[in-house]
């Protein structure tokens, strides 16, 4: 099957001042940044972009400066990562007529839903909108695993057309291809399971790190599609301690520290979270300072 979401789709933060303020013109520049290196997505307001940390009213001035931004070019998701139901239900109806593309939906956050609850959820939700969804699937963080079965399941829902899949097993791909087949798109939402995820056969990566190595990661993801595994490993070996920036629960400060230090943007998040400082801080910056440094030559 020829699905429309398919390649890097990158998980992309939302920019702020040192007050916490938004800086949509630092987010607009970053989202022209990924499209000129030739993502053909974008995900706005994930957990990358602070959705839970952001209020109703900036989560749509996020949403409608990306559509704009991205001028059709590519198409824009949002993340939907309320505590409710019915909180996610009326975010949809909200954001449908933002132009954006379709959503990227997360199990209710904070309460730890049943297999029951969780189905009845994601019925719910994706059944608001005609438009296409992405289930997110990360029981890692988010304490709900949706089986490759109860995927299954939900195949009835027409406008689920794809998963973001971080169980953090790549055992998980061959489990969903020979359950589910090619009825949906399968993205990876672990940066350094990306290799591993894409010799399983994989459509698309929902990319974390990359976005502060917008070139790089491109280049890898289009040598993994050419079938390139030499490179892809030398470029996967060099980029690993980067993407595993991606895999801690300070990934937000991590990764935008990495932009910070690329020229993309600023580390300033959204309290509670804080720029990390100290041991940490001068730990992040040496794996970031030393992938700078050896970055390898791409195209």
């Amino acid at each position: 099957m020829a699905h429309s979401w398919q390649g890097v789709f990158p998980a992309v933060t939302t920019q702020m001042r040192e007050d916490q303020s938004l800086d949509l013109e630092a987010t607009a520049r970053h989202v022209e940044a990924l499209i000129e290196s030739g993502v053909t997505g974008l995900v706005m307001c994930g957990s990358l972009g602070e959705n839970q940390s952001l209020d109703a009213d900036e989560k749509r001035q996020v949403v409608e400066m990306a559509v704009r931004a991205a001028r059709g070019r590519v198409p824009v998701l949002s993340g939907v990562a309320e505590t409710s139901t019915r909180a996610a239900c009326r975010y949809i109806k909200d954001c449908e007529s933002l132009g954006l593309a379709g959503f990227m939906v997360m199990p209710a956050m904070i309460y730890k839903a049943d297999p029951r609850e969780a189905m009845t959820f994601f019925r719910a939700v994706g059944g608001t909108t005609k438009l296409p969804w992405m289930l997110y699937n990360n029981p890692i963080s988010y304490h709900v695993d949706i089986t490759p079965h109860q995927l299954a399941e939900l195949g009835e829902m027409m406008n689920l057309v794809a998963i973001k899949e971080s169980a953090g097993d790549p055992r998980r791909i061959t489990e969903l291809r020979n359950v589910v087949g090619d009825r949906f798109s399968i993205f990876v939402g672990v940066d350094d399971l990306l290799l591993e995820a894409a010799i399983l056969g994989i459509d698309g990566w929902v990319a974390g790190t990359g976005i502060a190595f917008p070139r790089e990661n491109q280049y890898l993801w289009e040598l993994t599609r050419r079938g390139e595994w030499d490179r892809a490993r030398e470029i996967y070996r060099w980029f690993t301690p980067l993407l595993k920036l991606d895999t801690h629960v300070k990934f937000v400060q991590y990764i935008k520290l990495c932009m910070q230090e690329t020229g993309l943007g600023k580390e300033w998040v959204r309290a509670p979270r804080l720029p990390i400082d100290g041991e940490e801080r001068e730990r992040v910056l040496a794996i970031i300072r030393d992938g700078i440094k050896t970055k390898p030559h791409v195209g």
